[in-house]
């Protein structure tokens, strides 16, 4: 059986991860927690909104409602990376090399690895961030579409159209696919080499957790009270195929997903605590942890796949060994 070393904390957990093996947990007081040789704490930020691992995964990368961006190492201590004052950072992306992206209102700032800034004026708010593998081009999503920019470039962008409020985006690992996440419970994406669209609708709720399988074959998603995995091995990505359901449960709904960086499973994490994992091949279901306070919010899994962190809106966090 799995066992589970459990951390009561008070309040939203944004994010929870492995920074260099070491449980990080960020919540939306500011304050960032990890399980260090015992449980440690500190105040990165007077309110945090979002949170992703550095490029090299050595640092956790806050954006906060004090329009700071930081750094925080495994070692806990917390480093100003860049700071806008009287803006709320609402997004972050980060490329391999160490450039990083991050946005307010309706603007981003493309921060290149010399420090040097630069701004990225959009007509509507900028809803969500992510680079391309290589870390050339930022995908901005918007209302009505994406905007795809060459940032370390004078370039024009290229701007991807679908009616309706885009709020998350993210590349296939193989670069092939741009899918974002909707306001109307759908997904949308771009097939890249010629921009071919793909919808992916039948959500009860919206989607607000999305994970792609090592390979890039299949991406998981919330939003539903199953993990709905979509199959993206083939050249037309899900178009014309139907998803997988794993996990269902008729009275709850999946709330986060995260898979597993080797094997073609995933964990699911429920409206009611409860964490599940899935294997793709024969749907079979293995039970994690059984309900707790609040809604499953952010799970991930160590770089070995033998650990999985998980928080809970209710600040009901912890982290579960498989190997145990």
């Amino acid at each position: 059986m799995p066992t589970i070393a459990p951390l009561d904390l008070v309040g939203h957990c944004i994010d929870a991860r492995f920074i260099q093996d070491i449980p990080f947990f960020a919540l939306a007081d500011g304050t960032i927690h990890r399980l260090d040789n015992g449980h440690k704490a500190v105040e990165a930020h007077d309110g945090l909104l979002c949170a992703i691992p550095s490029s090299d995964g050595k640092a956790l990368l806050t954006g906060g409602e004090d329009g700071r961006v930081c750094l925080t190492g495994s070692n806990g201590l917390s480093t100003e990376v860049s700071n806008l004052p009287r803006k709320w950072i609402t997004a972050l992306a980060a490329a391999p090399g160490g450039a990083i992206a991050f946005a307010s209102g309706r603007s981003a700032w493309f921060r290149s690895v010399d420090g040097s800034l630069k701004e990225l004026a959009h007509e509507r708010s900028v809803e969500g961030l992510a680079f391309a593998p290589k870390g050339l081009r930022l995908a901005i999503a918007r209302y009505n579409g994406v905007t795809l920019h060459w940032p370390a470039t004078n370039s024009t962008p290229t701007e991807l159209e679908w009616k309706g409020a885009h709020v998350m985006v993210m590349f296939s690992p193989d670069n092939r696919f741009l899918v974002t996440s909707m306001q109307e419970n759908a997904l949308h994406g771009w097939r890249l080499d010629d921009n071919r669209h793909m919808r992916m609708t039948g959500y009860p709720n919206k989607v607000k957790s999305w994970s792609w399988s090592p390979k890039g074959k299949w991406l998981a998603t919330s939003g539903a009270p199953a993990a709905i995995v979509w199959p993206f091995a083939g050249k037309d990505g899900p178009m014309g195929k139907g998803p997988l359901e794993l996990g269902t449960r008729g009275d709850s709904l999946v709330t986060s997903v995260a898979c597993h960086p080797v094997e073609d499973i995933v964990a699911i994490g429920y409206s009611d605590g409860m964490i599940l994992v899935g294997r793709f091949g024969d749907q079979k279901e293995v039970l994690l942890r059984r309900q707790g306070s609040g809604a499953i919010s952010t799970m991930n899994w160590d770089t070995t796949g033998h650990r999985l962190v998980f928080g809970s809106e209710a600040g009901d966090c912890g982290v579960i060994d498989i190997t145990a």
